[in-house]
C-alpha cells in the first residue's frame, strides 16, 4: 500500500534527518552525540524511505551495499585506533591535529573513530531493516 502523504512527507524529511545525523556525528566528540546516535538517525531516515517507497528504491538511494558500509566503517574505526601505535602510544589513544574548524573543533582520531562507528551502525541497521522489509 502506497501512501501519497507518506511519500511526500518522506521527500522533505529524508534530507533533514540525514543532516541531523551528520550534526549528531560532528558534535559527538565534544558534546553528547556521536557515531552511534548519528548512525541510528541516518538509518531511521532510510527505513522511513523504505517504508514509503519500497526497499528497492531505498537500496538505490543508499547507493552502496550496506555490507560495504560495514566494512568501510570497521576499517576506519580500526585505523583510528592504530594511528597512535607508530607514535609510541597505546592503541586507541586520541591524537589531534593543529587544524581547528569553527563548527567542529579540532580534528583528530576520536572524530575518525566516530565516523567509523557511524558507518558500522548505518550499515548494520539498514541491512536488518531491508531484510525484514523484503519479507
Amino acid at each position: 500500500m502506497k501512501s501519497l502523504i507518506l511519500i511526500t512527507a518522506t521527500r522533505y524529511l529524508l534530507p533533514l534527518l540525514l543532516m541531523f545525523s551528520l550534526f549528531l556525528l560532528l558534535r559527538g566528540h565534544n558534546e553528547p552525540g556521536g557515531g552511534f546516535v548519528g548512525g541510528l538517525a541516518a538509518a531511521a531516515a532510510f527505513a522511513l524511505f523504505a517504508i514509503a517507497s519500497g526497499v528497492e528504491r531505498a537500496r538505490d538511494l543508499l547507493g552502496v551495499h550496506p555490507r560495504v558500509l560495514l566494512g568501510a566503517g570497521l576499517l576506519i574505526a580500526i585505523s583510528a585506533g592504530v594511528m597512535a601505535i607508530p607514535v609510541g602510544l597505546p592503541f586507541m589513544t586520541g591524537l589531534w591535529s593543529a587544524i581547528e574548524l569553527p563548527a567542529i573543533g579540532k580534528l583528530g582520531t576520536p572524530l575518525l573513530f566516530d565516523v567509523g562507528v557511524y558507518l558500522i551502525v548505518l550499515g548494520m541497521v539498514v541491512t536488518i531493516v531491508f531484510e525484514l522489509a523484503e519479507d
